[in-house]
């Protein structure tokens, strides 16, 4: 495994955060991760390391939150994804992962800045579930998903759109990212990215992972729900500066 302290002193706080995040708060944070990760290895190596991690925590996602997820939206969900899986393994040498990010950062805060300064967006009807709209967005989630673990932000677009029940849209964030996440292992695993070192390492960074998840499912029962949507925003909007700062420095 990794043996420098810097590099935990640095993917600790990531993945606490991270977690906090996807166990509360639908996981528009959880594209921190690999950049902070990236400031002591490379970024692929640091992608290799949380994808387990990432996984690990969606299962502790749902157990806490079985079948709370909305079902009517997410066998679209689910197959849109898949398609932008493929579509982000088969493009992968083509495509580089800034401009991804700037695309993907730019749409999260539109999207934000629609929905705090737009005239009648917090008082017109929240739209109902759509296939066409639910295909497009989850389809761009897996796809950046796949080629930057940036699928946060495209599926809260969908999702905080519809205005759903708190518990409803964590646990169908939840359920979507487990399914996504572990088909993404196959191709990873594919391009030789599990190493020895990096499954240890890891390892290693579970516990960190099962405190920041624990404290993300403590805090979602206990903040409400008008809270919990503003602070689901300011997180698609940290998460959007975030990755167009990333995309635009690596242009």
């Amino acid at each position: 495994m990794i043996a420098d302290p810097l590099f935990y002193a640095t993917a600790v706080p990531a993945i606490l955060i991270v977690g906090i995040a996807k166990g509360g708060f639908g996981g528009g944070l959880g594209i921190m991760a690999v950049p902070l990760m990236a400031l002591m290895i490379s970024p692929v190596q640091a992608a290799a390391i949380m994808l387990p991690i990432l996984c690990f925590m969606d299962l502790i996602g749902v157990w806490a939150y079985w079948r709370k997820w909305d079902s009517k939206s997410l066998g679209i969900l689910v197959a849109a994804a898949m398609l932008g899986i493929a579509v982000g393994a088969l493009s992968f040498r083509y495509l580089t992962p800034s401009t991804i990010r700037l695309l993907i950062g730019a749409i999260a805060l539109g999207f934000t800045l629609n929905y705090w300064f737009g005239r009648t967006s917090r008082s017109e009807r929240p739209p109902g579930h759509s296939w066409r709209r639910a295909g497009l967005w989850a389809g761009i989630a897996g796809f950046t998903s796949f080629t930057a673990h940036a699928g946060g932000p495209p599926l809260s677009v969908y999702l905080l759109s519809r205005r759903l029940d708190k518990t409803t849209y964590q646990a169908t964030t939840v359920i979507f990212f487990l399914l996504i996440n572990y088909v993404k292992l196959l191709p990873y695993a594919w391009l030789g990215q599990f190493t020895e070192q990096n499954l240890w390492t890891a390892a290693v960074l579970f516990p960190a992972a099962v405190v920041g998840m624990l404290g993300g499912i403590w805090l979602h029962d206990r903040v409400p729900q008008g809270l919990f949507y503003r602070l689901c925003y300011a997180f698609l909007f940290l998460a959007g500066l975030k990755l167009v700062y990333d995309g635009l420095a690596g242009l």
